[in-house]
């Protein structure tokens, strides 16, 4: 156990006499030591960078994704064929989706962020597009956007006020009109490529946590880069029929759902696989990360950005504990009662509350998932551990010991990659580094 050293504690006695003692961390790592093992070559699989080469996902950048190779790779560990039901549920933009019905694999997906559903819905309509057919419907649309009214915005929501110049927002607004006028699939496909256009069109950047202002940015004039995605979209239709991809197609379901409570999704048989990757327990908001997408298309008004911004998974700052709720595991009490110690000194007060209402909803997640998954399933997740005020939380064994309690066997964990940390938490703690790990199990 002298790898563990850095969770270790020096309690001192009256006196002066050191004891040394183990956390509730050091012993849960010792438990997961023999299955723990590295691939760092699968470190450029486990995130969105991967997509940038290929065809179609490479229109809309969902910087959670993890790489369309990855899904290719766990696809083909796990043995699946055109027998098997894959299931992603955290689904985002449908990495997973997709590459299971280029092969031929029927596949369902469920996610509660409509920005994500939509792009996974949208992904599989470019195989019934033909050659010409979006630069055609491209030049019909420029040709009387110049005469149509603004689109309907959700305007009360802070970020619309501050993020185009006006006569920008104006020109997105009309753009927005004459797409939603267009048919089935074209709307949806054109939809896709004017969201992508938000963030160049605007002074935002989607960094990290926030999506941030950047007064002093060069915005793109929305007709040149709806142009050039227009054209980009095109190349790929080509290029998707010369890979033949479009020829075993299985086209996925994708429901609007919650993984804590999957009553309600239309399972065809029991799933044989699951991969994917959760919101990672890091402060990320993703209705603040994707607010011009949302206030574009798919909310009215900020009191239905609120009421999205509470529903969704609790892995972010502002999420809502109930006083009855308690840390799920005893790792995570662990953590959440040092930090809850420190009080002030955290950078932000509410991080105890967020990592409470995190694993009491991945517990209720992973019950989920052993009620409806086939025995002997698979099950491949991407997830992060995290660091607060110096305090190492092991995501990946916390949820490997939550799911062994709900009925399945943890057959390894394998780092992909060891992330660093900020320099204000390397100058107080040191560089110790963070695991990014996929957790493999098995329902029994």
């Amino acid at each position: 156990m002298e790898q563990l050293h850095f969770l270790k504690r020096d309690i001192f006695k009256e006196g002066g006499s050191k004891v040394r003692t183990y956390t509730k961390r050091d012993y849960i790592e010792a438990k997961f030591a023999p299955l723990l093992g590295e691939e760092l070559e699968l470190a450029n699989l486990v995130s969105y960078v991967g997509n940038k080469s290929v065809p179609i996902l490479r229109l809309y950048r969902y910087k959670e994704a993890f790489a369309l190779r990855f899904v290719d790779e766990f696809i083909s560990r796990f043995g699946l064929n055109e027998g098997d039901y894959l299931f992603d549920p955290f689904c985002g933009m449908g990495t997973s989706l997709f590459a299971a019905s280029k092969k031929g694999i029927p596949s369902i997906g469920v996610d509660k962020l409509p920005i994500a559903l939509f792009v996974a819905k949208t992904f599989p309509l470019f195989y019934s597009i033909e050659p010409g057919q979006i630069k055609r419907a491209f030049e019909g649309l420029k040709a009387k956007v110049h005469r149509a009214s603004p689109a309907s915005i959700a305007s009360d929501v802070a970020i619309m006020k501050a993020a185009f110049p006006a006569d920008l927002l104006s020109s997105l607004r009309r753009w927005k009109t004459v797409i939603d006028d267009l048919e089935f699939p074209l709307r949806d496909i054109f939809l896709l490529l004017f969201f992508s256009i938000l963030e160049p069109c605007s002074f935002t950047s989607k960094d990290g946590q926030f999506l941030r202002l950047l007064r002093d940015k060069k915005v793109a004039v929305p007709e040149e880069a709806l142009e050039k995605k227009a054209y980009e979209a095109e190349r790929d239709v080509v290029l998707v029929r010369d890979l033949k991809w479009n020829q075993s197609i299985q086209i996925p379901s994708v429901y609007s759902g919650d993984t804590r409570e999957l009553s309600g999704v239309d399972f065809v048989r029991k799933p044989t696989a699951i991969i994917t990757s959760p919101p990672y327990a890091n402060r990320y908001d993703y209705t603040r990360t994707y607010s011009l997408e949302l206030c574009f298309h798919f909310i009215r008004n900020f009191a239905e950005m609120k009421a999205l911004r509470f529903g969704i998974l609790r892995s972010h700052i502002e999420s809502k504990v109930d006083s009855s709720e308690q840390p799920s595991h005893p790792v995570v009490k662990e953590v959440v009662d040092i930090l809850r110690e420190r009080g002030k000194a955290l950078n932000n007060p509410r991080i105890p509350d967020m990592l409470t209402a995190y694993f009491v909803d991945m517990q209720k997640v992973i019950k989920e998932w052993a009620r409806v998954l086939a025995t002997k399933a698979k099950v491949a997740m991407v997830v992060d551990n995290v660091r607060f005020e110096g305090e190492l939380l092991p995501v990946d064994l916390v949820l490997s010991e939550m799911a062994e309690a709900e009925g399945f066997e943890v057959n390894e964990i394998i780092v992909a990659r060891y992330k660093g940390n900020s320099s204000q938490q390397m100058g107080k703690y040191g560089r110790i580094p963070v695991r990014e790990s996929i957790v493999i199990w098995t329902k029994k």
